[in-house]
């Protein structure tokens, strides 16, 4: 049995929505960047125990949120001492826009773990992309790296397409999977 965490953060409600998600998928414990871009002490040693660290930001201006950037930069500590080495990692984002620069987000939290010697996952599903293809299909927005979902700005979390609930749901399960692939 593997542990997996998903340490985020959630401005509006909507990357929350997809947190919750994507713990469901993999089986994970969430532990949640609070509005000043703090994690407790116990939150910290969640992601240290863990063997899996799946990052979501909602994507603001082309990047991660700045309490996410705050936590990240906070990980300097584990960096330093190479605590996190090894860890499978993954990553999710939101935003307004269909494209709304979501894979600069994805290659910032790519980075993260790059610099924390860990292992990326992507999302392992290919893209809906057929003339038949409708907003509420699996991978619908087209996504390797990691999984993305599009909430118009007017919209409220539970107005969030299922479609992009669900590629977040099979993405943690995929990161799991992989996860428990290689403890073995």
């Amino acid at each position: 049995m593997s542990k997996v965490a998903v340490v985020f953060h959630s401005g509006y409600g909507h990357t929350l929505r997809m947190a919750q998600a994507v713990a469901e998928g993999a089986g994970a414990e969430l532990v949640a960047i609070d509005a000043e871009g703090n994690l407790t002490e116990a939150q910290w040693a969640t992601l240290s125990a863990a063997d899996a660290i799946i990052m979501g930001s909602p994507t603001y201006m082309g990047s991660v949120s700045w309490q996410f950037k705050k936590f990240a930069d906070a990980s300097s500590k584990p960096w330093y001492s190479q605590v996190w080495k090894d860890k499978i990692f993954a990553g999710f984002t939101n935003s307004a826009t269909i494209n709304g620069d979501k894979h600069s987000t994805l290659h910032y939290l790519f980075t993260l773990a790059m610099q924390h010697s860990g292992i990326w996952v992507g999302t392992g599903m290919l893209p809906s992309n057929a003339k038949a293809a409708q907003r509420n299909d699996i991978n619908y927005l087209g996504s390797s790296a990691g999984a993305m979902a599009q909430s118009p700005s007017d919209a409220s979390p539970a107005e969030m397409l299922q479609g992009d609930l669900d590629t977040a749901k099979l993405f943690g399960k995929r990161v799991a999977e992989v996860t428990v692939k290689f403890k073995a």
